[in-house]
């Protein structure tokens, strides 16, 4: 289906409750609808926005256009947790009417000031000739809805095009930073901060300079963090070209570890690492609470089109992962809740060849000795995701070639990683699969559109102990 622009900006001020019911049926009929993961009621969900701990819940907004699985005017969502596992629908936060957001309420992040959450987001508008102008604004949660409190910084600086968004806000030493994504008037990408001392006025201090002069076009969805001593700047890098086995998919998300001086604007850092080798992954962010610092990704990409958009909807948010720095790498583990999941075994067996019946939703835990092996998921006669390791070579393979409906194959329908695998930690839901390596050491996550069938697991290689429950 082509979309015009009058439909891509329709609010859904303007949307009739039979049009919104129509759409939801639509959906509900889709075979891939997730059963743990958040996900969009209607349309297109993206960016991960405003997550943050607050009164006893975690809340999670997300970037969402009610209407069909394109990119049109952006609303951000609204769900909560106690506990990072069963989510609770809140309903839209923010629908954008002001001239600020006329077209989409971009992404932004959310921070507790005076007993109340706040966020800051990017305000996109167009003008009659469709020139785009970007503002950040400012805004405050109450009774379910996000309230505009102010334009904290209206414009773009000199030296940046109009491509300037995502801000991340933060508190230090008493003083509230936010870094934004942006794009140089060269069509570079880097990163800016600003600084406040009351949330009102706003100054620019200046550019990030990294060791990353010339990577990409735009840096979209920045977050700068703490962890164990040291900074982690996370950014999703536009315009990367593949190298070997890294940034084959159509945009990358990934970090860097190191020192960030905010009053020289420097950051003396590591190589960029990609936070996930999958086929499915952009724009995470990132809060804390409790001493843990825990991640959320956007399980999809732009300008991809999947299986789902037939039935009026697309993509979902990852799982939560925590974050941690050990021996000066980055590890990524799905949080501990997720074992409140568990329902009965589904496997319990040890072997060199094992077979088993899957159910449609399950969490495995695999643990080899190092050598070759070949695990395949979801299969249905020909079809299976394979998940293969040549321990000669030292890499590990996804392969969805023949793993249900194929889409974005452009892309590649493989995906390697140079690591030595003890273990796999592998979360299957309707349409996805996140498989953590080595406790952490690498994640992969895609999405997968397998037939309705029933399932079969298949390992093939040396000794191996495999436990998998079933999920609802």
């Amino acid at each position: 289906m082509s979309w015009t622009k009058a439909e891509r900006y329709r609010s859904l001020r303007d949307v009739s409750a039979l049009e919104m019911e129509t759409l939801r049926t639509k959906t509900a009929a889709s075979p891939w609808r997730f059963g743990y993961h958040i996900q969009p009621p209607t349309g297109l969900l993206n960016d991960p926005n405003g997550f943050t701990y607050y009164n006893g819940e975690y809340h999670m907004f997300y970037q969402w256009f009610p209407l069909g699985p394109v990119h049109g005017l952006k609303h951000w969502y609204h769900v909560t947790s106690p506990d990072l596992v069963t989510w609770t629908d809140r309903g839209v936060a923010l629908v954008p009417e002001t001239t600020e957001d006329s077209h989409g309420a971009y992404s932004g992040s959310g921070f507790v000031k005076d007993g109340e959450l706040h966020v800051m987001y990017t305000g996109n508008h167009r003008t009659d000739d469709w020139t785009r102008h970007a503002s950040q604004v400012i805004g405050v949660l109450r009774d379910g809805k996000i309230e505009r409190r102010n334009v904290a910084i209206p414009d773009v600086p000199a030296g940046y095009t109009e491509h300037f968004r995502d801000p991340k806000v933060w508190l230090e030493d008493g003083v509230y930073y936010a870094v934004v994504g942006a794009q140089r008037t060269d069509e570079t990408g880097c990163v800016v901060l600003y600084r406040s001392s009351d949330l009102d006025e706003w100054t620019f201090l200046g550019e990030i300079e990294t060791g990353l002069e010339q990577f990409g076009y735009m840096w979209e969805c920045p977050d700068v963090f703490e962890l164990n001593g040291q900074h982690v700047l996370v950014f999703s890098p536009q315009g990367i070209e593949p190298d070997g086995h890294q940034y084959h998919n159509i945009y990358q998300s990934g970090f860097l570890i190191g020192k960030l001086d905010v009053e020289t604007l420097t950051f003396t850092h590591g190589v960029f690492g990609e936070l996930d080798f999958g086929f499915d992954f952009y724009a995470p962010q990132t809060t804390e609470q409790g001493g843990r610092r825990v991640l959320v990704g956007w399980m999809g990409l732009p300008e991809i089109e999947y299986p789902t958009d037939r039935f009026g909807w697309a993509h979902a948010l990852t799982l939560p992962r925590v974050l941690t720095i050990e021996d000066g790498s980055l590890k990524q583990r799905p949080v501990a809740e997720m074992t409140t999941l568990r329902q009965d075994k589904f496997v319990n067996a040890s072997g060199k060849s094992v077979s088993v019946a899957t159910p449609e939703r399950y969490e495995l835990e695999m643990k080899t000795d190092g050598s070759d092996f070949s695990l395949d998921l979801l299969q249905v006669g020909d079809e299976s995701l394979v998940i293969r390791y040549d321990a000669s070579a030292g890499e590990l393979t996804i392969d969805r070639t023949n793993a249900g409906e194929p889409f974005a194959t452009e892309y590649g329908t493989t995906r390697t990683k140079a690591i030595h695998v003890t273990s796999l930690h592998v979360f299957v839901d309707s349409s996805s699969v996140e498989c953590f390596v080595n406790d952490g050491e690498a994640v992969a996550t895609l999405r997968v559109f397998p037939s309705e069938l029933e399932k079969q697991l298949r390992y093939e290689g040396a000794t191996a102990s495999l436990t998998g429950w079933t999920y609802q």
